[in-house]
């Protein structure tokens, strides 16, 4: 997700993919149940057939997202949207006859497997079958249309068109002002044409999440907490408060810098220029590390410099074995096979960590058919996820655009969390196969990078010997809070967005003025130039037109400090939070291992409990971790005016 950081929608809804069951009163050719056999059927019956159908239909239902997401066409497409709308129309049946068990009593497991057959689908399917169809056929087609997205200019007489991972690399890369600029507005320029599609999106998932018996789909979302849509409301606000003096000092440092660095234009009202932070979504701030490094002399921590040399290494040992030093087609296929080999590298550290921990290796299928780089000849979907095929726990993969830098580099750890999360629990009941709940999925992996210490980078070769003392600690600490702190706003302000476009209190008219107004909120964000109505901003971002709940980002980036800690004590690590890594420890491998080995089968507090001796999220860890960099972020914002006002957004021109 990333996110970096991205698990798709089907990590959810795949584990309520259902088989249809006919209500006619005889017994159906193709071995369904009559309806005089469903009036028999227990809750216990119910349940135990739900997961016998689930796993052999899970499959097929699987491989037709993974082919529209891995070769976009409009075949694909056709494909991915038929195997979706049958997918929804099945789980629709199957709630409806869940339905028949209310009041009646059963088995807490029973309970609770019924209760998530109802909660756990992102997209809650109409009744009306041609609603239904029109969903599935929006969904494919946003989908496609962001992996597909192209901006495009022309400079004299040549036309140059650049997809998202070359934007993504000037704003990684380039640091003039013009040209960040552009990559910005060109890609944000690309998700306009998705506005009408997502307002009717957004119609149709109402009226399905009505039919589930929720007021719209944001409450649905926000069911599925095991508490209340309310008390989940308040719990996020309760942890955002928590850790928002921490983030507002890293935003008043971060702002000083760039205002040094682009006089006059560093910030916009007191906020901090969208395209100028390293990233197309602000999410994460790791590639201004040259901009706001605290020490640059206190020891390197130049994760993706040293990658980027390995890749070199390993493409001239290509290029010289291949004798393709002069002959350009083939040296540029020499150079996808070593992209390719460098990308599967740095999968293999990953794998390590986890299997340091006595988990096991990946299975040989991981390897053969997981997409790990671009491929030349086709659009693909190059956003980060993870995937389960099966029900089994043998067919599981990473879909990625791997380049050499620290930013997919953590998050090929971050993505195989949700993978070996899919191994641990392949032995539950398919019903039981997710996350205790969806923001621990997301924190498994994101547990693993905060145990990426320097040291850890230093014992793989990623950086040097680290000099002791305080400047070294702070880079540290600075290094890890541009991707952990700089999220959690962004982590909370999507979907209070889309809770608002859904309950109706953001209306289509005011969709982007709204998009930017949370981002000043929030974030302390803003736009360079005008953004108004005849954009689309928010579809600029992955998991709107891919509708993936994303306050499961927020919590995992709590959650994951409380895993850290309690995985830290169980390895009968001493000291500093901030200092520890249990690489390579079975005891907190063991512990961690059991935890994701639950899947969903009990109340996650239950599961939080076994873990950590909590049944709360809570912030304090995050808040201990980063005590000595909130400590100096303080003293060096001493004098200024911290904070910003969350004024409007500058806007543009009325859609006509």
């Amino acid at each position: 997700m990333t996110t970096r950081h991205a698990l798709l929608a089907l990590a959810v809804t795949a584990s309520l993919t259902l088989a249809a069951c006919s209500r006619a009163p005889e017994q159906p050719a193709d071995g369904r149940l009559s309806q005089a056999e469903l009036d028999k059927e227990t809750a216990d019956e119910f349940v135990a057939r739900v997961n016998r159908e689930l796993a052999e239909l899970t499959p097929e239902f699987t491989a037709s997202q993974w082919i529209s997401s891995t070769y976009i066409n409009d075949d694909s497409q056709l494909l991915a949207a038929k195997g979706n709308e049958r997918f929804l129309a099945q789980t629709k049946a199957w709630v409806e006859q869940a339905r028949r068990f209310e009041g009646k009593e059963m088995s807490p497991e029973t309970q609770r497997a019924i209760n998530l057959l109802r909660l756990g689908t992102a997209m809650p399917p109409p009744r009306d079958p041609a609603k239904l169809s029109e969903l599935t056929r929006l969904a494919s087609k946003m989908e496609g249309a962001y992996g597909s997205g192209t901006y495009c200019r022309t400079e004299g007489d040549a036309k140059d068109c650049r997809q998202l991972g070359a934007l993504e690399d000037v704003l990684r890369e380039d640091r003039d002002y013009d040209a960040q600029l552009d990559a910005w507005q060109g890609w944000h320029g690309v998700a306009a044409p998705m506005r009408a599609d997502y307002t009717r999106f957004v119609e149709l998932v109402n009226d399905g999440a009505r039919d589930l018996g929720f007021a719209d789909a944001g409450e649905l979302w926000r069911a599925g907490y095991d508490m209340t849509p309310a008390e989940l409301s308040a719990e996020t606000d309760r942890l955002w408060t928590q850790v928002e003096p921490l983030y507002e000092q890293l935003h008043c440092y971060a702002r000083t810098r760039l205002e040094a660095q682009y006089p006059g234009r560093g910030s916009v009202n007191g906020m901090l220029p969208a395209h100028l932070m390293g990233n197309m979504w602000q999410q994460d701030w790791s590639n201004l590390w040259t901009t706001l490094a605290p020490y640059p002399q206190a020891g390197k921590l130049d994760i993706s410099g040293a990658l980027e040399r390995q890749y070199q290494v390993t493409l001239n040992d290509h290029l010289v074995r291949e004798n393709a030093l002069i002959d350009t087609d083939q040296r540029v296929e020499v150079a996808r096979g070593a992209q390719a080999e460098h990308a599967r590298e740095m999968t293999r550290r990953a794998e390590e960590f986890y299997t340091s921990l006595g988990m096991p290796a990946l299975p040989e299928s991981y390897w053969a058919k997981t997409q790990f780089i671009k491929p030349r000849d086709r659009d693909v979907v190059c956003h980060a996820s993870a995937w389960p095929m099966d029900t089994t726990g043998t067919d599981v993969r990473t879909k990625m655009c791997i380049k050499p830098n620290e930013e997919d580099f953590t998050t090929i750890y971050h993505e195989l969390g949700h993978v070996y999360y899919y191994l641990a629990y392949g032995k539950q009941p398919p019903l039981f196969q997710g996350g205790a709940h969806d923001g621990f999925h997301e924190a498994i992996g994101d547990t693993i990078v905060l145990a990426m210490t320097p040291g850890y980078l230093q014992s793989i070769g990623l950086v040097d010997a680290q000099q002791a003392g305080q400047e070294s600690l702070i880079n540290a600490q600075m290094r890890m809070a541009l991707s952990k702190v700089a999220f959690l706003p962004f982590g909370l302000m999507i979907d209070r967005w889309r809770w608002g476009v859904f309950d109706g209190s953001i209306t289509p008219d005011n969709y982007n003025t709204a998009w930017w107004e949370l981002k000043a909120k929030y974030q302390g964000v803003a736009p360079a130039t005008a953004r108004g109505e005849e954009f689309f901003d928010a579809g600029a971002k992955y998991h709107v037109p891919g509708n993936t709940p994303y306050t499961r980002y927020f919590l995992s980036h709590v959650l994951q400090f409380q895993f850290y800690k309690a995985l830290c004590d169980a390895s009968g690590y001493q000291g500093a939070l901030y200092d520890c890594s249990f690489h390579g420890n079975k005891a907190a491998g063991e512990k961690f291992w059991s935890m994701l080995s639950k899947g969903s089968s009990q109340p996650w507090q239950q599961t939080m409990k076994e873990l950590t001796g909590t049944e709360k999220m809570d912030a304090s860890a995050v808040l201990e971790y980063f005590s000595p960099l909130q400590e100096w972020l303080v003293q060096q914002n001493e004098g200024k005016t911290c904070g910003w006002e969350a004024a409007r957004a500058p806007q543009g021109p009325a859609q006509p």
